[in-house]
């Protein structure tokens, strides 16, 4: 029987990327982890997660509480579906700029000190092992699993909004994608 996994993105952050290095939910991104709680929980028994799991970072960390406070599980934290890694060298302030162009790039050609392409495989094989699992993440690392699985080197194939869910499959140790989550434009501030 096939397993399913749901990728879901965070809320709305209090602050932008360049701002806060680890920004909690706004109001909004609140309100918008409790409808996604609420979502998972309206799924059909056997199709509904009953682990949570989240990048280590506060944005996702808040995303997941309501839904593991609803399924009466601890959120497990698991930094392989955390945020993309910035080169060592670059100011924080540099952060928004290196990241708008690598978003406009491929995963083979982003600039600095960490092998990208090797990123977006370790976040597969840690979404391989997650069957059953809401997956609270991130922008980049979505794209990562959705492009990989989809055999594109384009670091940004979608544009996942604030509590979107994109819907795996993971059968015989084999993940593929079911439905992409709800886009929106999303900038880089």
């Amino acid at each position: 029987m096939p397993n399913r996994l749901y990728l879901i993105r965070h809320g709305r952050p209090a602050a932008g990327w360049g701002e806060d290095d680890d920004p909690g939910l706004d109001e909004q991104g609140r309100a918008q982890a409790e409808a996604v709680a609420q979502w998972l929980l309206d799924l059909p028994v056997e199709a509904r997660p009953s682990r949570v799991v989240s990048s280590p970072l506060r944005r996702c960390r808040e995303t997941a509480a309501p839904f593991a406070r609803a399924l009466g599980v601890e959120v497990e934290i698991d930094p392989a579906v955390g945020e993309i890694p910035t080169p060592a060298n670059l100011a924080p302030a540099e952060r928004p700029a290196w990241l708008r162009e690598a978003m406009g790039g491929a995963w083979s050609q982003i600039n600095g000190d960490i092998d990208y392409e090797n990123w977006r495989r370790e976040i597969v094989s840690a979404l391989r092992a997650r069957a059953g699992t809401a997956v609270f993440s991130h922008f980049v690392a979505i794209n990562g699993a959705v492009s990989a699985l989809e055999g594109s080197d384009a670091v940004v194939s979608f544009r996942p909004d604030h509590t979107s869910v994109t819907t795996l499959e993971s059968r015989d140790g084999e993940l593929s994608l079911i439905e992409r989550g709800r886009e929106a434009a999303t900038r880089v501030l």
